[in-house]
């Protein structure tokens, strides 16, 4: 017999409630995982497509999404390994050519920050982009990862070492 609240993810409106509060975060984090902006929209999407058709199957709809996302985008990938480029997607509008020694060290910062985040594992890198521009908690990162807390923690303190490793001054 099946649960009262495994019946409500197949109702139009919970499941649309559902996807609406859960789909950019899903895609922001196949974006930061895979660094491939249409492959993210592309993976959320079908990801959501599967658990409508298995919405009567599933205990925990948040980490079914999460799961089949990250399976189909590894299958996709295969043994590729992904570096996310942050300077193609946060690129400066307005340049400052009245001090050309701040766009210098600008770009060296800049090279010197793509050169650590490329640095990183892949699990170090998602944990910490995960915290410091989404803005997740380590219980929430644990949770879309399926890994302890602990882990989380150890991951982002790796990913902060390397980081102050790489760069002066770094927080």
């Amino acid at each position: 017999m099946e649960k009262p609240e495994l019946q409500g993810i197949c109702t139009e409106i919970i499941f649309t409630k559902f996807f609406k509060k859960h789909f950019y975060g899903l895609r922001n984090y196949l974006f930061f995982k895979f660094g491939n902006d249409v492959l993210a929209d592309d993976i959320a999407q079908e990801s959501f497509v599967k658990l409508w058709q298995n919405c009567a199957d599933v205990e925990h709809p948040k980490a079914f999404v999460y799961r089949v996302a990250n399976n189909a985008t590894l299958n996709q990938i295969a043994s590729e390994k992904v570096q996310l480029n942050y300077s193609t997607n946060h690129v400066v509008s307005e340049v400052d050519y009245a001090n050309p020694e701040y766009l210098i060290e600008e770009e060296e910062f800049q090279k010197k920050f793509d050169k650590a985040i490329a640095g990183l594992t892949e699990a170090q890198r998602t944990a910490l982009l995960l915290n410091r521009v989404e803005g997740k908690k380590y219980r929430e990162i644990a949770e879309i990862l399926d890994i302890s807390i602990k882990a989380v923690e150890k991951r982002i303190h790796g990913a902060l070492v390397h980081m102050r490793e790489q760069i002066d001054n770094f927080r």
